[in-house]
């Protein structure tokens, strides 16, 4: 599968974002989904997953009350709503693929498959 992120760009402190994430193909539903997160200087973090079939999700504490992850499997496009969105949250946010997990993994390795990643830009 092929993932596209978009939706990044330069919001003031306690405004709201969202990015989305096309996949191609027709087996999106057979995926987990997540959003991870690289600021500047810092190593790749998690932020938050979704099932295939979008009943559970699971968040980083640091973004939890904040963003949602949803999917629209018609679509083939995961979400994630950022809302009072605070000047540590700038990074490029990249979502991700994972085909094999049966629960959802905040790990890094469980995912199969990334997008390129798209800029999100958090001024105070």
């Amino acid at each position: 599968v092929q993932l596209q992120a978009s939706g990044g760009g330069l919001v003031q402190a306690g405004g709201s974002l969202r990015l989305s994430c096309a996949a191609s193909g027709r087996t999106f539903s057979r995926y987990n989904m997540g959003w991870f997160r690289q600021a500047p200087g810092k190593e790749r973090e998690f932020v938050a997953a979704i099932t295939r079939s979008g009943g559970s999700t699971y968040y980083a504490d640091s973004v939890k009350g904040r963003f949602t992850i949803s999917r629209d499997n018609a679509k083939n496009t995961v979400y994630l709503q950022m809302n009072s969105l605070k000047p540590e949250d700038t990074a490029v946010y990249y979502c991700a693929a994972d085909q094999g997990s049966e629960y959802l993994n905040r790990w890094q390795w469980a995912y199969d498959y990334w997008g390129q990643g798209t800029l999100v830009t958090v001024s105070s």
